[in-house]
């Protein structure tokens, strides 16, 4: 029998049970702000001023306040390229063929 857990659950959105609730974990809170785990695990990473933890596992929580902000921050867009998150994502162009030269 294998002692290591699933972690996979750990890397989804989940749906809260209140969507008004004070606290949310951060999968709750990927939910609710329509954004990846991983994109907002790097979001706290950075600024770690936008989440709390709680309890002995130290598990990750944010408030109504920090979900606003977080919601902010998202809304402002990529700061390197002006553009908002997510970016749309283009299909590459046809390779141009070369005109024929007129003789």
């Amino acid at each position: 029998m294998s002692t290591t857990t699933d972690k996979r659950k750990y890397h989804q959105p989940i749906a809260p049970a209140d969507p008004d609730q004070e606290y949310m974990t951060v999968q709750e809170t990927a939910y609710v702000l329509k954004c990846g785990m991983k994109w907002l695990r790097e979001l706290l990473r950075a600024n770690p001023h936008l989440c709390g933890r709680n309890g002995e596992r130290g598990r990750i929580v944010t408030d109504r306040e920090q979900r606003a902000a977080i919601h902010a921050v998202r809304s402002a867009g990529d700061p390197r390229t002006g553009r908002t998150i997510p970016r749309p994502r283009r299909r590459p162009t046809p390779a141009r063929r070369p005109a024929l030269a007129k003789a």
